[in-house]
Parts: structure tokens; C-alpha cells; sequence
């Protein structure tokens, strides 16, 4: 991480809407320049809109995170405007709700050059930048889907797993040479974003969050902590931590629950238009400017406490003592309360003592 009193350099793939865009607006509260990367032109620049309103900022640079070439000018364009890039974010995402079966070749293609060598591509240009200068952070946006699969997407399940590895084999070779380049990835829960909006379905009804559904405010709050402090991986919601330890501990179980209930809890009560536009391959109208936001507000969590939990650990601490303090003073009057009852209370027995 730069050591200058200079704005930090934020670059964001998938930048245009949903948590990329609400993670632009975090970096800009903080008074960052960032370089904005996706494909949709009005989206990139209605975050550009955003960002510089949050007191940031910003340069838009149109790119297909699966062509590695764009990828490349594209860091160069951020360099060339603001500087060394400090903190690279990998969060560009398409993905297919279909049942494996009905998946073709070239759709699992898309879905994993996306997702999945997006961030490959994203990660090996940050640290061509990154490791001369021997500083710099890299967040990858994960999942909990990262360690547990389960039905209807089988390519995004793959590609959040294949970065979960690479992660990990890239990060062995940083401790390895010795490097300060940090590498870490977020784990999120389901969130409220436009994409249940837009990516391809072949499912009968609307696609939605496997609930309990958050904001995208708290995903940008947790990969804004996650580039100022050393941590190899930080877990999102109680839904992401239950669904990580409960895949080590019960997989087979997990396995027959979502068997069960994997298909309803990923669908809405209205039908699905088959005909709809979809963003596999162009951004799906590429005139309008999609919100950070999905259409579920009204049944999102706009904070997780686990998260402040974690990210807050001495103020955690400073609850925690004035709590035990508080529960000491209590069973302490009671004590006395009960002490000076028993004292005042006259003896019951009238027969005589030996």
C-alpha cells in the first residue's frame, strides 16, 4: 500500500452496477481515485457520476474483463491518469441459472473467461504493476459459493471455486518471494444487485437470492476494510460463515438439503419472461444506467453484525468488558440484596439447640 499523503488509485472490474458500483462509491468517500472498468457505457458513466459526488476521482475505461489485452490498457489508462495503482478489485461476474443439463459449451465458456479469468487477467496485471514498487493490494470478490455449490449454477459454483484456488496458489508464491503485495478475498452472502435482472435464466420463475439477502453497501463496506488490513480472507454475513464451516463439517447433509430446497429458495413466485434480455454476451441495454441496487430493497439487510463484529474488534472488546461489567454489578446487588433479606429474616425454629 502507498505510504503517500497522496489519494490512493482504486481500479474496480464490474464497476458499472451492483456491488462494484456501490464499492466506487466507498473508495470515493474515502477520497479516491478510481479507474472504472465494465462494459456498459451508461452505467460506467453514471458511477463516474457517483463517485465524484462522494468526493472521489474517477476514469471510466470501457473493458470486457475477458479479453486479457483490454484488461492490460486498461491499467495503463489509470496509471497514465492518476498514477501507480494501490488497490486492485476483481469483481467483474456473468453467470446462467440453468440446470447443468440444459447448459451449452460456449455458455460455461463465457461464464468462466468472465468470472473466472477476469479475475485471473485482473490479478496478473495488478501484480505486474504491484511488485516492482514491492506494495499494493489485490481484493478478489468471492462467495460462499467459493466453497459450497449448489444447484442451477453450476458454472458460476465453478468459476467462484476455480478463483478460491488460484487465490491461494498465487498468495503461497507472494509469502514465498518475500513480497509485501497483499492478496485477499472476500466472501459474500447473497446480495441485493441488478444482476438477478439480467443474467441469462432458463428457469420457470424470476431468479432472486438465496435469502437472507443484503445490501450491496455491506459487501463495499467489507472490501473497503479488506484493502487497508492484512487478512488472507474475510467471510460476509452469518449465511456465509454458516455455509462455509457447515460444507466442512456436513457436506453430505448440505447435500441432500439443497437437493430439497435449492430450487425454490433461488426462484420468485412470477414467471419468467424465456425471450428476455440478458448480459452473457453485451451489456443488456446498453442506454441504461443500472443502480447498485437489485429489486429486492424491501427484504435486503442494510448491515451485517457479524461484519462490524469482525471489523470492529476493540470496540467489540470495549463492549464485551462493559457488559461483564454490568452483569458483575448486578449478581453483586442481588448478592446483597439476598444476603441482607436472609439477615433480616428471623430464625423459624423454637425448639431448642445443642
Amino acid at each position: 500500500m502507498s505510504t503517500t499523503t497522496q489519494r490512493e488509485v482504486v481500479v474496480i472490474t464490474g464497476a458499472s452496477a451492483g456491488v462494484g458500483r456501490a464499492a466506487a462509491r466507498a473508495f470515493a468517500e474515502q477520497g479516491a481515485q478510481v479507474g472504472l472498468l465494465a462494459r456498459g457505457e451508461a452505467g460506467l458513466e453514471g458511477v463516474r457520476q457517483d463517485v465524484e459526488a462522494a468526493g472521489g476521482e474517477a476514469l471510466v475505461v470501457p473493458t470486457d474483463v475477458a479479453d486479457a489485452d483490454q484488461v492490460e490498457a486498461a491499467a495503463d489508462a489509470v496509471e497514465e491518469e492518476f498514477g501507480p495503482i494501490d488497490i486492485w478489485v476483481n469483481n467483474a461476474m456473468t453467470s446462467v441459472f440453468s440446470p447443468a443439463r440444459e447448459m451449452e459449451a460456449d455458455e460455461y465458456r463465457r461464464v468462466t473467461e468472465v468470472t473466472y479469468l477476469g479475475c485471473v487477467y485482473g490479478t496478473q496485471t495488478a501484480l505486474d504493476r504491484m511488485l516492482p514498487r514491492d506494495e499494493g493490494m489485490i481484493i478478489q470478490v468471492g462467495s460462499a459459493l467459493a466453497y459450497r455449490g449448489i444447484p442451477l449454477q453450476s458454472a458460476y459454483c465453478g468459476s467462484k471455486h476455480a478463483i478460491q484456488g488460484f487465490t491461494e496458489s498465487v498468495r503461497t508464491e507472494l509469502i514465498h518471494e518475500d513480497s509485501d503485495v497483499q492478496l485477499s478475498m472476500v466472501q459474500m452472502p447473497a446480495l441485493n444487485t441488478p444482476q438477478f435482472e439480467w443474467v441469462r435464466s432458463r428457469l420457470p420463475n424470476k431468479p432472486q437470492p438465496v435469502p437472507p439477502i443484503y445490501q450491496p453497501e455491506v459487501a463495499a463496506d467489507a472490501i473497503v476494510w479488506a484493502a487497508h488490513h492484512d487478512r488472507d480472507e474475510l467471510w460476509v454475513g452469518r449465511s456465509t460463515v454458516k455455509a462455509i464451516v457447515g460444507n466442512r463439517i456436513i457436506p453430505r447433509r448440505l447435500d441432500r438439503m439443497l437437493a430439497q430446497s435449492g430450487w425454490d429458495s433461488q426462484m420468485t413466485d412470477e414467471s419468467e419472461d424465456p425471450d428476455r434480455e440478458h448480459n452473457l454476451w453485451k451489456p443488456v441495454d446498453e442506454e441504461t444506467d443500472h443502480s447498485a441496487h437489485g429489486q429486492f430493497d424491501e427484504r435486503a439487510r442494510s448491515r451485517s453484525y457479524l461484519l462490524w463484529a469482525i471489523t470492529h474488534p476493540k470496540q467489540l472488546l470495549s463492549v464485551g468488558l462493559i457488559l461483564v461489567a454490568l452483569v458483575g454489578a448486578v449478581l453483586f446487588r442481588w448478592r446483597n440484596s439476598e444476603q441482607a433479606h436472609s439477615e433480616a429474616q428471623p430464625s423459624s425454629s423454637s425448639g431448642p439447640t445443642f
